[in-house]
This record gives C-alpha cells, structure tokens and sequence, in this order.
C-alpha cells in the first residue's frame, strides 16, 4: 500500500479566557483558535507493526517515542476499531517542543487523519472524537485544524472564518509545562475566575465578511489569561512580547497558548518578513517564523 502523508500544523491561540476550575480539575476555557503556515510532516507506511520514528531538527527534544500522542491517538483508536490498519509512523518535527502552539496535539491529529484514510473512517466517526479527546484537550480541534472558537475543556469548537493574518512567530528556545502555568495560575476546585453572567455571555466576533483591522481591534480588547502566570514560571516571554512589539508594523503581540511561543500581527506579509529577519538578527538562538494565520 502506498505511503501517507499529512500536515501537523501549529496552533496559535490568539485569545485565551481562563473561565474557572472545575470540580474534576479541569479548567473551563474560552479561546480564538487559528493555524498557521509552518507544520510538522507525518507520514504512515502501512504494516504490521505499529511503531514510530522521528526526524528533523527538533527530534530530540521530543524525548521517548513510546510516550508521543501519536502512538498514544493509535492504540487508542485500535483499540475502539477492530482489526484497524496501522503501521509505521516517521514524524519530521520542525515544530517546536512545549511551546504553546499545540505541536504534540497537531501530530496526534495528523495520526488520526492518516489512520482514518487507511480504515475509511470519516473524521466525524465518534470513534475517531472520542480519541481525540481522550488523547489531549488541543487534539480536537487540531484534527481538523480549522479556526474556531473553542469551548469547554477544548471539546466545544465553533467554526469561524477568519481573514489572512500576516504574522511572525516567535519561541525563545525554554520549553513550558502547561502544567506549571496552570499551577502559578493558581485557581482551586470549582473556583471561576468571571462573573456567572460573563461566563453565559459568549463573546461576539467579527462575522464572516470583517476586515483584518476588525479583527485586530477585537481580539486586541481581549487577553491571554494564561500570560501572567507563565511569565512567572518563564520570564523570558516579556523579553519576547517585547521584541515583537518593538518590529515596525506589529498591530498586536501576544502570547499562545501557556507559552513561551508568542506572535505578532502584521498588515502585510512584508513587514512580517522584514519583523522577522530583524528578529532572527538579534536573536539568533530564536526560533522565528514569518508567515499567515487563518
């Protein structure tokens, strides 16, 4: 059978409302969700083994295969489809690690995308969202890798149409445990960080024919909660918000995610490209990438 082969592509939060902390831990959330240009490649030769294989320049800083949300979305999902077909994974990371922008999940997502269009599985089969859920909380909305507004514990996904969005992003190279910004974040068992009534009013976005300068302003009176807290646990990010905010043409910096990743956006693909050469100048332990958001 020939060999497959997909897009893991990044995740960029460009807002994110930490609501509140649910009984059961997890935390409520409400986030502006778009991709953008700059992927990981997954390829799957069908076999008899399942296994995994990595490559690119970011490979080693994926540590132990045997504990990548790829192998993890598989079994899960061989578990669920009898006699499903699978084989062996080569994953070429470009991607940063632990870096806000969803790269671990993008690849579980390509696996489940790979792995549906060798059994002829639709993306909507219950088995395949189940998965994606049990498999991490960015996985859903990375299988389709459509921007959204994303809800709930990240199962909640509403579609939106966003315009092309120039932008550099930036990742200063320290690696953050989602799990650490939580934890500086600070909020108990059942403890809401908003009002009941902010947390039944959904925030109104540009529809479907707004400008990028609409969407700028919109997204600019919004936030990334998780911004604070994750400068606690890795200063490092003020450095970047700060280099991205002093490029020329950067309408909005900000943070993804729990970081250290952070973006800026441009009015042109231009300016980006110039933001990030100025960037990768002063920089040049940085990883920078110019490009589009959509």
């Amino acid at each position: 059978m020939p060999v497959l082969s997909d897009e893991a592509r990044a995740k960029v939060n460009l807002t994110l409302r930490v609501n509140g902390r649910r009984t059961d831990g997890y935390h409520d959330l409400e986030s502006v969700v778009a991709f953008a240009d700059c992927a990981d490649r997954l390829t799957l030769t069908p076999g008899a083994d399942l296994d995994l294989k990595m490559l690119g320049p970011l490979a080693e800083a994926c540590g132990d295969t045997s504990d990548n949300l790829v192998l993890k979305a598989a079994r899960l999902l061989a578990d669920r489809v009898p006699s499903m077909k699978a084989g062996s994974f080569t994953l070429d990371k470009a991607l940063p690690v632990a870096a806000g922008i969803g790269g671990g999940s993008a690849d579980a997502a390509a696996a489940l995308r790979l792995l549906a269009q060798l059994n002829g599985l639709a993306l909507d089969d219950p088995r395949i969202i189940e998965v994606a859920k049990l498999t991490g909380a960015d996985v859903p909305v990375c299988v389709n890798s459509h921007s959204c507004v994303m809800t709930g514990v990240g199962e909640a996904l509403q579609p939106l149409n966003l315009p092309k969005m120039p932008c550099v992003m930036v990742n200063p190279g320290v690696p953050v445990a989602t799990k650490d910004v939580f934890a500086a974040l600070g909020l108990r068992n059942g403890e809401l960080r908003v009002g009941v009534t902010d947390v039944l009013l959904q925030h109104r976005w540009p529809d479907g024919q707004a400008s990028l300068e609409d969407w700028v302003e919109a997204l600019a009176a919004s936030s990334n909660d998780l911004e604070t807290p994750a400068l606690r646990v890795q200063p490092v990010i003020g450095e970047v918000i700060a280099a991205l905010n002093a490029t020329n043409g950067a309408w909005l910096a900000r943070m993804s995610g729990s970081g250290a990743t952070c973006f800026a956006i441009y009015e042109n693909t231009v300016e980006a490209g110039r933001a990030a050469e100025k960037l990768r100048r002063e920089h040049p332990g940085w990883w920078v990438h110019a490009g589009t958001l959509s």
